[in-house]
């Protein structure tokens, strides 16, 4: 279940690359991706996503360790089992899955909501996340290093592969970069006479949020995408509209400010996220 695509690869006027993944890996990592901070993410949800759904994943495609250190001293286990103890390990593993399905088959049977019944089931899920970001170093050296945990030093080896084999776009000052908005030709065209450039960032905006209910790789909608778009502006559910970024050349760039001799905006080099240009942005008040 290890996966990497990248969604969108875009490069400025100034030659700054901004590129937008779609990952899997096991959700035992997660917390480790999340310490990234200039990453830009959305990612599945356990409180979105129903039980059924998630029961039939850990049922079928349960995730296992890729290896199996061997109890010692210090972060890293350098050293795996013997084959018959990395036998016995997956099986105690995989029990420990069955065990945890039981229970939550029975607090589903209570009614028990999902926010609460798939806690139960996280060891043994898969994540996906899109992630969108202009400062990739820091996460190779840490991450694409033998110190690393195997399961997050895998991913992160993958999206080096692809990103150094990608060929970013040259976009204008006027162009935005846009993950999720894959017509091309005449269907574009369609979308930009209809909708406008902003409109497009808005239809991306909501594919990019759909990754919380694992739907945004389904059916193309644009007003369905717009509309959601629309609710996540109203309710204050800001980080899906940090993906969608323009040059900080473009003429109505605003918010930028100077570090170690870039431009920044939010987490973004060089580029202005969609997020940045919303007012009230950063702290959402019920009454907006």
């Amino acid at each position: 279940m290890y996966s990497c695509k990248i969604l969108k690869d875009s490069e400025s006027p100034t030659g700054i690359r901004i590129t937008s993944f779609e990952i899997t890996f096991p959700r035992i990592v997660l917390a480790e991706f999340n310490t990234h901070r200039v990453f830009s993410r959305n990612s599945a949800s356990s409180r979105a996503i129903p039980v059924e759904k998630m029961l039939e994943r850990v049922k079928t495609d349960p995730f296992i360790p890729i290896h199996w250190g061997k109890k010692q001293k210090g972060m890293q286990a350098e050293t795996e089992l013997s084959i018959d103890e990395i036998e016995n390990a997956k099986s105690e593993w995989l029990y420990a899955r069955d065990s945890a399905v039981s229970h939550a088959e029975k607090l589903l049977s209570l009614g028990l909501h999902k926010q609460i019944t798939n806690r139960i089931l996280e060891p043994w899920l898969w994540q996906t996340v899109i992630v969108t970001s202009t400062e990739w170093d820091n996460w190779r050296g840490l991450r694409c290093n033998k110190n690393a945990q195997p399961e997050i030093q895998r991913i992160a080896t993958m999206m080096a592969e692809a990103y150094d084999a990608s060929q970013p776009q040259k976009l204008s000052a006027e162009q935005w970069h846009l993950p999720l908005i894959f017509e091309e030709g005449a269907e574009l065209e369609a979308l930009i006479n209809k909708y406008g450039q902003e409109g497009l960032a808005r239809i991306s905006v909501g594919r990019c949020c759909r990754v919380s209910y694992l739907t945004h790789d389904g059916k193309r909608d644009p007003e369905a995408d717009i509309n959601l778009c629309e609710d996540l502006l109203k309710n204050g559910h800001m980080s899906p509209f940090e993906h969608v970024a323009y040059p900080i050349t473009n003429p109505k760039s605003k918010l930028v400010y100077n570090k170690q001799g870039s431009l920044w905006s939010g987490n973004h080099r060089g580029w202005i996220s969609y997020r940045s240009t919303i007012a009230g942005e950063s702290i959402w008040k019920n009454d907006l």
